[in-house]
């Protein structure tokens, strides 16, 4: 066996790397055989030996937008599948018609290529549909009916929750528990064809009333629900249950490690009582898969619940599933996240079988690591006020331009340069300029001297203040021979270094400051609404001016604003009526609460 060290000696291991690791050395699953597609135990026994070593899957419900918490859970199925020479299955459990519709199973399937994964494998091409499987799953609930080990409940909702007891009663059989099998066979086909209305009659598994465990309580494996699928159309009017069609989903597609979130820990036993039966009956492939549970991401200044991501979307407080502070994996696209941060963002997190909350800047730093040594670089004023070069004039004439340059990227010099002009008025940073200034203040006060990055360096005059007090210019001299590159550079010492551009080449752009969603690290985990714990200053949009090496800039494009950190061009806004709009993706370090 090739464990994944050999391939990638950084790959951390973890408890679910150990059991695919003891299941390959054990040859659990070396002996069956695949049909080519998913397939009953018939049908996959006239097959091949299965060539994938591992098969794992990713099953999202196609009922809204992905979020990063299922970013975690692509990268670690298919990446196990990846690293074990398996196979992960693109699945789509679709068994809840009303809530489901096309454009989320669009979206996914895009979510999921942009991560850099595909379930194409072998030339075929592993993208499935529970509904694909409603006939069999139809046929293996007739079985459970036929062993005595299902029947139709007629009883009422309110009867069946009250009967079916709670963590400090046991449940009590329903009056309809003893039906014969010709009754509950025949009861089930009048559901399959109509016969009842919705919510008259449920199939349930006959486990235990009296289990500890509540989901052992028999239960509902179908109901009757008169709703058009985005799949199947009208052909029915029963729909399996999520807790049944799962586990016959992962048996059909020859899954060997089911791989979910720790709430399901409590359907496990139902999951293998299940297939343990339909294994007995001859249905499904032997041995069947199993289930395994890790913790999921719990990401601070986050909510991913589903319903409220909808609210937040629903009510305004976003401008929609994709705005750049949602937690969705398109938000996080559009707000400049790269596959690969992701991805790093997920190895890095690890699985554990136990809760806990990660830190939002772990998220950023990923993405600074991912992206430092490639986005290109720019410099950009976001808070503006005019500068001044008194004796430009004097020392180059008027009109005159001085040609300045700087590397495109630091760690890339065979990326090139990035050219601007540099002239008598420029534009600063308003923060850049104190009258007064603060203790360990080095940048522009009168009479101190400062580099402007990459150009010359400057003694500060003064300023000019309209009748409020606001500083509407700042003026300086230019020191002789102190142009960055040139032999005379280090000749006048100086501690402060400010960015600036020109104002005779710079573009004007909307730049919109993106920041936490959030005002508190665990939101929704109180008393408090979630909506009076959002953070009133998530989004500030200002009027910039950048460096003319942006104007070539195409949505999705990466830069770091020096010093004030990393930017995307706005993947929708960007360069509509020639506006060049950029997202602020995160700072140069993490900041806040600081």
């Amino acid at each position: 066996m090739t464990a994944p060290a050999e391939k990638d000696a950084l790959k951390p291991s973890n408890f679910l790397r150990q059991i695919i690791e003891r299941d390959l050395e054990q040859g659990t699953y070396a002996q069956r055989k695949w049909a080519g597609q998913p397939a009953d135990a018939a049908q996959h026994g006239q097959g091949q030996p299965d060539p994938a070593r591992i098969r794992t899957r990713f099953p999202p419900e196609p009922n809204g937008y992905l979020h990063v918490g299922h970013a975690k859970s692509i990268c670690l199925n298919f990446g196990l599948a990846r690293d074990y020479n398996g196979i992960c299955h693109m699945r789509f459990d679709d068994t809840n018609p009303e809530k489901e519709d096309k454009e989320y199973v669009d979206s996914i399937l895009d979510a999921v290529k942009w991560l850099g994964f595909s379930w194409t494998a072998n030339g075929t091409e592993h993208l499935y549909h529970a509904s694909d499987y409603f006939d069999f799953m139809y046929r293996a609930a007739e079985y459970l009916i036929e062993a005595g080990l299902a029947y139709v409940d007629e009883q009422s909702a309110e009867e069946m929750r009250i009967n079916r007891g709670d963590f400090s009663k046991p449940g009590t059989d329903s009056p309809f528990r003893s039906r014969s099998i010709d009754e509950n066979l025949q009861r089930f086909r009048d559901m399959r064809d109509g016969k009842l209305p919705d919510g008259a009659a449920v199939l349930r598994a006959k486990l235990d009333m009296a289990s500890p465990n509540i989901n052992l309580r028999d239960p509902a494996i179908y109901r009757i629900r008169r709703a058009t699928h985005h799949n199947t159309g009208d052909k029915w009017c029963i729909y399996p249950m999520y807790a049944y069609a799962h586990p016959i989903e992962d048996a059909l597609e020859n899954i060997t490690h089911s791989i979910c979130t720790l709430e399901f820990e409590d359907q496990r036993p139902w999951y293998d009582w299940l297939l343990d039966r339909l294994g007995e009956g001859g249905l499904i492939n032997q041995p069947h898969p199993r289930q395994y549970e890790f913790a999921r991401l719990n990401l601070t200044y986050v909510i991913t619940s589903k319903r409220k991501l909808k609210q937040l979307v629903d009510d305004g407080h976003v401008s929609g599933w994709d705005d750049p502070r949602m937690p969705t994996i398109v938000g996080l696209r559009r707000r400049g996240y790269t596959p690969e941060s992701l991805q790093l963002f997920a190895e890095r997190i690890g699985v554990t079988k136990s809760d806990s909350w990660i830190d939002y800047a772990t998220l950023e730093g990923a993405l600074r690591d991912d992206l430092d040594p490639k986005a290109a670089r720019a410099m950009a004023v976001l808070d503006p006020v005019k500068l001044v070069i008194t004796n430009w004039d004097e020392l180059h004439g008027a009109g005159f331009l001085d040609q300045c340059s700087a590397p495109l990227n630091p760690h890339n010099p065979d990326a090139g340069v990035r050219e601007f002009k540099f002239g008598k008025e420029l534009w600063i940073e308003r923060s850049d300029y104190e009258e007064v200034p603060p203790k360990g203040y080095n940048r522009l006060f009168p009479g101190n001297k400062v580099r402007l990055k990459y150009g010359h360096v400057i003694e500060c005059k003064g300023a000019t203040k309209d009748a409020a007090g606001n500083v509407t210019e700042v003026q300086a001299e230019l020191v002789p021979d102190t142009k960055s590159g040139t032999p005379g550079a280090s000749a006048v010492k100086v501690k402060g270094v400010i960015t600036w551009v020109a104002a005779a080449d710079a573009l004007k752009a909307e730049v919109r400051l993106y920041d936490r969603l959030f005002a508190v690290a665990q939101p929704d985990t109180g008393d408090k609404d979630f909506l009076e714990e959002l953070n009133p200053d998530s989004l500030k949009v200002v009027s910039a001016y950048v460096e003319p090496s942006l104007a070539n800039a195409k949505g999705d494009d990466k830069f770091q604003f020096e010093r004030h950190g990393y930017f995307v061009a706005d993947r929708v806004e960007h360069g509509r009526e020639g506006k060049p709009v950029f997202n602020r993706v995160a700072g140069m370090k993490d900041s806040w609460g600081k």
